[in-house]
């Protein structure tokens, strides 16, 4: 609610379930890593801890899939980073897509969601529908449910905006045939494999593959590092990426600007960074944890603002 205060156009969320097939926002399928929820404080739930293959890798912890919606309604959630602000830690609980949706819907402006499918891969292993449905036709029910539909830029869309957005293609491509909103295909680092069709991410932003995903997104949500290599916190090497996509008619949404993350370049100025994001790379969108900061940039170089 504060990014929206902040002025910020979309709301993002990451999209899981739980075990009763209830779709909760969390960054993550495991409740403890860097401590972001108070788990560890119920007893009753200390057997619940498990070891599962999380994208080809093993974690241990207590993992949403191993609860109910009412169990984790009990916990209460924390700031992840421990060089920011705290004093919100343990007063809230975990929300659901559906409450996530309302906040956008009880904003007095139009604001826009922004939810990701996430690990589907993982979830659909793990959970299971009584219909037989998997989590990507649950997330795009409760999207329709709630009258999100419409292409990008349509009178529908523009009514109430939502990108869908996915690390795995296969989820993306699935769902072009549930709903016509618009979809970003995210991007990790390029040595990374998608959970779902086993390709690196170098693959992923191949020209081929680009001119084939094209047909079911209008965008890519690549990090930054993709776009610009870094060596020793300084940016290096522009790469081809977005004069790449651009070239296929593909939006460029990076993730994640963030003022205590800075790249040396920029000095520790967070408008310095969007300047060159913005007006140098030719972004068109992107991810940020600081609404505000970027709603000042946008204000202070609009050509409508009134400058002194």
């Amino acid at each position: 609610m504060r990014a929206i205060e902040e002025g910020a156009d979309f709301i993002e969320a990451d999209i899981l379930a739980t075990k009763d097939g209830a779709l909760i926002c969390s960054h993550d399928v495991t409740l403890d890593l860097d401590n972001r929820t108070n788990i560890a404080n119920f007893s009753q739930f200390a057997d619940r801890k498990r070891t599962y293959e999380v994208q080809g890798v093993n974690m241990t912890g207590w993992f949403v899939v191993d609860f109910t919606l009412e169990e984790l309604k009990l916990l209460r959630v924390n700031q992840r980073f421990s060089f920011r602000d705290q004093q919100y830690n343990g007063k809230f609980p975990i929300i659901t897509f559906e409450e996530y949706i309302s906040i956008a819907l009880n904003a007095k402006r139009a604001v826009g969601i922004y939810p990701e499918i996430k690990n589907p891969v993982f979830i659909n292993k793990h959970v299971r529908w009584s219909d037989g449905k998997k989590f990507e036709d649950k997330f795009v029910e409760t999207l329709t449910k709630y009258g999100y539909k419409g292409s990008y830029m349509s009178k529908e869309w523009l009514k109430q905006p939502a990108f869908v957005q996915s690390f795995a293609p296969s989820s993306l491509t699935y769902i072009a045939d549930l709903t016509d909103l618009p979809k970003i295909l995210l991007i990790d680092d390029v040595t990374v494999r998608t959970e779902d069709t086993n390709q690196t991410y170098y693959d992923i932003t191949s020209d081929s593959y680009l001119d084939f995903i094209r047909n079911y997104v209008v965008g890519i949500g690549p990090w930054k590092d993709t776009i610009v290599t870094t060596e020793d916190n300084y940016l290096n090497e522009v790469t081809d990426l977005v004069a790449n996509a651009h070239s296929r008619g593909l939006q460029v949404h990076p993730y994640t600007f963030r003022n205590d993350f800075l790249h040396l370049n920029f000095h520790q100025d967070p408008y310095s960074e969007y300047d060159y994001w913005i007006n140098k790379i030719g972004i068109d969108g992107l991810f940020t944890d600081f609404t505000g900061s970027f709603h000042d940039f946008q204000e202070w170089t609009s050509p409508l603002s009134s400058k002194n």
